[in-house]
């Protein structure tokens, strides 16, 4: 049975408190569990309450185990725009998390058959992932899991967008230093997750949204897809909700 909750809330900062308290009450209830984790600006305020409450005494990171979606093919650990720089610097670094249980892929490996074939098997050894985050891109993708003929089942390298590369030039101080390819989760390895947040704010993002959730289910519109999953929960601001009835 499909059940897709959508919640629409006033701004980024109650959106943000809204999706941290989902991740809190998931590490509350399984200490050990498997959280995985998105980049980009949308969960950067849901961080930062994570943050905030661990500092508090109100959460334990120490036995939480991360896998991240994604990272750019190519890029150092060391290059601020790394993914597992944005990790560090947005939650790791600021929390009792163990280094050795965050999990993120290898950009700097260049045998991508190789880093995809070793996450989608990590994935598998820590038992799968408890709850899943994710942000939509302005095409839809989810992860990098750009509009394609047919969905990707497993972890994969892929050819970014061209809308994808002109979204994250504002990272780089040029527009050549943007990375091409990415290794990222595939569609399949999204929907094995037991439970799926995707957070949504802007209107840019409205019209990714409103196809998502309306339009047909499609590998054009990547995140249509989290329709067929059982345990989908949207929140969503209300600049990106325009257009959509509650």
């Amino acid at each position: 049975m499909t059940t897709m909750k959508i919640y629409k809330v006033t701004d980024y900062d109650a959106l943000s408190k809204r999706a941290a308290s989902m991740l809190a009450a998931q590490i509350i209830g399984k200490p050990d569990a498997v959280l995985g984790l998105a980049t980009g600006s949308t969960p950067t305020g849901t961080y930062q309450y994570l943050r905030t409450w661990q500092r508090e005494g109100i959460l334990d990171f120490s036995g939480i185990r991360t896998v991240n979606l994604d990272e750019y093919r190519g890029i150092a650990r060391t290059n601020a725009q790394s993914y597992y720089a944005f990790m560090r610097e947005n939650l790791f670094d600021h929390v009792n998390i163990k280094e050795e249980n965050t999990y993120i892929p290898n950009g700097e490996e260049a045998d991508g058959d190789k880093v995809c074939r070793e996450y989608e098997a990590l994935i598998r050894r820590l038992g799968g992932v408890d709850l899943q985050l994710l942000g939509i891109g302005q095409n839809g993708h989810i992860g990098f899991n750009e509009p394609a003929e047919s969905f990707a089942e497993a972890c994969h390298c892929v050819d970014l967008a061209r809308s994808t590369i002109e979204a994250n030039q504002r990272f780089f101080e040029r527009a050549e230093d943007v990375p091409r390819q990415a290794y990222t989760m595939g569609i399949g390895t999204i929907m094995r997750a037991k439970k799926i947040l995707l957070l949504a704010s802007g209107r840019e993002k409205a019209k990714a949204l409103y196809q998502a959730v309306c339009g047909p289910i499609s590998p054009k519109l990547p995140a249509s897809v989290l329709r067929l999953h059982p345990d989908v929960t949207i929140l969503a601001d209300e600049e990106c909700c325009a257009g959509m009835e509650f």
